[in-house]
C-alpha cells in the first residue's frame, strides 16, 4: 500500500492554516491551537507521519469530550533555579513542551541548565518536533516521555505490559545540520502498530510478543486473545537493553513528576521530562561545535556496510525532507486528509487544495 496520498500535496501554509482553524472551531484559543498545529505539521514535514497530523482527529476528538482542557496555563508545584515542577491540567501537550522549552532554555542560560517535569500533560506528538527549535539556539535538548495511562510494552522476560514505548530523545548543534535522536525504548510504536494492522500489513521483523510467549511480526497479536505486547528495543536476544531504558524514562518522568503508574488513569495523555543544556557554560558553543562537527564528519566518512548508502547522522534525512516539503508541499499518508474531512465538515473549515505531485 502507498505510503503517500496518491493525491498530491499540500502548502505547508496551507495545511498549517486547516489543522490551526480545526482546533479553533473546536474551542481552542488562537496560542495554543498555533502551537499545537505546528508542531503536528513539523512531524509530517520530517516524515513521523504516525506522530503528525494523523494524531489531529484524535486531537479533536478529546477536545470535544472535554478530556483534553482548553484553557487557563499549567499550575507550578515547585520551582528552584535550574528546575521545576508543572501540573500540566491536561492542556495540550505540544503547547506546553513548547512553554516548557521556553521555560528551560531561559533557566539554561543562567544557570547551565534548566529542566522542566510536566505531570498530567495530554499526548505531546513527536519529541523530534522540537529538537530543531533548541538547536537552532545554540542549546542541547534532552526530552522523554511515558503514558501512565496505557501498558503495551512488557518487561524483558514478561508476557504482561507494563509499559508505553517510552521514547527518549536529544537534539543538539553540530554547526551543520543538527543532530536528531528521536527512539521508542521498545521495538516499534502503538501508532505505527496500530496503523499496520488497520492495513492488514506485517512489521519489518518479530517485533512483537504474542500472548503465547512467541516472537511476531503480525500486529494482530496485539489485539487478538491472549493479547500480546510491543517488545523492549533490542527484542529477544537483548532486549534486556530497551527494559533498563524504559525504566530510565519511567524515573526521569513518573518518578520525578511524582505522578504515573501508581496512581488512577486518566485517559490519553504524557508525563513529561525535559532538559536543556547550554554549552556556554561548559567549554563554549564553539568548542562543542567543533567537537561535534568532527564526530560528524568521520561517521559520514565510515565506509558504508552497502553499497551507495553512506551513512548519515540521526534526523539528517528528516531534515533534509522537511526542507524539500517546504517548498514543494507535503504528501500525507493515506488515510491522514480523510480522517480529517468529516471535522472539517463538522466545523465549517474549507479543506486545503491539494496540488499535482
Amino acid at each position: 500500500m502507498s505510503t503517500e496520498s496518491s493525491r498530491g500535496r499540500i502548502a505547508v501554509s496551507h495545511l498549517t492554516e486547516f489543522a490551526q482553524d480545526l482546533l479553533l472551531r473546536a474551542g481552542l484559543p488562537q496560542g495554543k491551537a498555533q502551537a499545537v498545529a505546528a508542531v503536528l505539521v513539523d512531524g509530517d514535514l520530517m516524515g513521523h507521519t504516525t506522530h503528525g497530523l494523523q494524531l489531529l482527529a484524535g486531537y479533536l476528538g478529546e477536545i470535544e469530550k472535554r478530556s483534553m482542557a482548553v484553557d487557563g496555563d499549567p499550575e507550578l508545584l515547585s520551582s528552584l533555579p535550574a528546575a521545576q515542577l508543572w501540573d500540566g491540567r491536561r492542556l495540550p501537550g505540544p503547547w506546553l513542551v513548547l512553554r516548557a522549552l521556553d521555560r528551560a532554555a531561559a533557566m539554561a542560560r543562567t544557570q547551565g541548565t534548566g529542566t522542566v517535569v510536566i505531570r498530567r500533560s495530554h499526548h505531546i506528538a513527536s519529541l523530534a518536533s522540537y529538537h530543531r527549535r533548541a538547536a537552532e539556539q545554540g542549546l542541547v535538548l534532552l526530552l522523554a516521555c511515558s503514558d501512565p495511562n496505557t501498558a503495551s510494552v512488557a518487561p524483558f522476560g514478561g508476557l504482561d505490559p507494563v509499559f508505553t514505548p517510552n521514547p527518549v530523545s536529544a537534539g543538539f548543534p553540530t554547526g551543520g545540520t543538527p543532530v536528531s535522536v528521536d527512539i521508542s525504548t521498545s521495538t516499534t510504536t502503538n501508532g505505527m502498530t496500530n496503523r499496520l494492522h488497520q492495513q492488514g500489513g506485517r512489521l519489518p521483523a518479530p517485533w512483537l510478543i504474542d500472548g503465547h510467549g512467541q516472537a511476531s511480526d503480525d500486529p494482530a497479536v496485539l489485539f487478538n486473545e491472549p493479547k500480546g505486547t510491543i517488545l523492549p528495543l533490542g527484542g529477544l536476544d537483548s532486549g534486556h537493553k530497551g527494559y533498563g531504558l524504559s525504566l530510565l524514562v519511567e524515573a526521569l518522568t513518573g518518578g520525578l513528576a511524582g505522578h504515573g503508574r501508581a496512581d488512577p488513569r486518566e485517559g490519553w495523555g504524557a508525563t513529561v521530562f525535559l532538559q536543556v543544556l547550554d554549552p556556554q557554560a561548559f567549554a563554549g558553543l564553539a568548542a562543542f561545535e567543533r567537537q561535534l562537527g568532527e564526530v560528524a564528519r568521520q561517521c559520514r566518512a565510515s565506509k558504508p556496510a552497502t553499497a551507495g548508502r553512506p551513512v548519515r547522522l540521526p534526523g539528517e534525512r528528516a531534515y533534509r525532507q522537511a526542507a524539500s516539503q517546504a517548498e514543494t508541499g507535503v504528501a500525507l499518508h493515506e488515510g491522514i486528509l480523510e480522517s480529517l474531512l468529516p471535522w472539517a465538515r463538522k466545523l465549517g473549515v474549507p479543506v486545503p487544495a491539494i496540488n499535482a505531485g
